[in-house]
């Protein structure tokens, strides 16, 4: 399969780039970032936008930085580069590890970081992290700029707060202090996961002060598991097995060709348990 014509344009900057979009309003315009995702749809014929603004010569967006206690990652940033970047490693561990779970080398190669956030697969690993981390969406549109927490960007499958017009810059992460830990089952390695886990828990001596878990894969969108979040915050050493009966007590992940709800939940509530586990453990020896 080929996609039907279209339009192409590949701008040098976000401004000639926004400005594009605005030309074609009335059109269906879609940009591209890797195209891991947008391709193979635009083959199939499932997306067959009108104009393709390509955004890989925009040099500004490809940038991965530290400002204070923030780490800020270019929208274009190669998610292999971001994989690999000492700024990643030191102030979001949790992303870098979860890239690693992200298809294969190849694909991480060409897929870009902010491509795989705006494209808000419920099933992909970056969502669900940008969630945990608390993330903050830098989108851009004719109106200037905005900044978006994640909580508030995922509104459903494949559907994001980026408004017409508008397309995703920067992703700003905080500095956290702890353990983290990415876990996920899927049928194979670099398929999509079934669920996925991405948890960071700080302590305060024996007793957790901080947790944000998050999952993927049994929701329309990426959620955060504030139950489980609940019975950690304030509990000597914290109780994975616990903290997951509560999170999954919450879960009802749609049944499909991978299982029902009950086999969903029951994979969630294991993998809950042993992302708690590794990121406790983690906290523990950074003491």
């Amino acid at each position: 399969m080929k996609p039907p014509p279209f339009h192409y344009a590949a701008p040098t900057s976000v401004a000639e780039a926004v400005a594009l979009l605005a030309a074609h309003a009335d059109d269906e315009a879609r940009v591209l970032a890797g195209g891991q995702s947008l391709v193979p749809l635009m083959n199939f014929r499932l997306a067959q936008p009108s104009h393709l603004i390509d955004l890989r010569r925009i040099a500004e967006l490809t940038g991965i930085r530290t400002e204070g206690d923030t780490l800020v990652i270019g929208a274009m940033a190669r998610q292999s580069a971001a994989e690999h970047a000492p700024e990643v490693a030191l102030f979001a561990p949790l992303l870098a590890e979860a890239l690693g779970f992200v298809a294969h080398p190849p694909i991480r190669n060409s897929g870009t970081v902010g491509g795989s956030i705006a494209h808000a697969d419920p099933a992909a690993e970056l969502p669900a992290v940008a969630l945990a981390l608390d993330a903050e969406l830098v989108i851009v549109g004719p109106q200037g700029s905005r900044t978006v927490a994640a909580a508030d960007f995922f509104l459903g499958p494949f559907t994001t707060a980026i408004g017409a017009g508008e397309l995703l810059t920067e992703v700003r992460i905080p500095r956290r202090a702890g353990g983290h830990a990415f876990v996920e089952f899927a049928r194979t390695h670099g398929t999509f996961a079934v669920v996925g886990v991405a948890a960071v828990i700080e302590l305060d001596g024996d007793t957790v002060s901080r947790a944000a878990i998050a999952l993927s894969g049994v929701a329309a969108t990426p959620v955060r598991a504030t139950a489980a979040e609940r019975v950690l915050v304030g509990a000597t050493a914290g109780d994975a097995a616990a903290a997951a009966d509560a999170a999954a007590a919450e879960l009802a992940p749609a049944g499909d060709v991978h299982g029902s709800t009950e086999t969903r939940t029951d994979i969630a509530r294991s993998y809950l348990r042993r992302g708690i586990e590794l990121a406790l453990q983690r906290a523990q020896d950074q003491r």
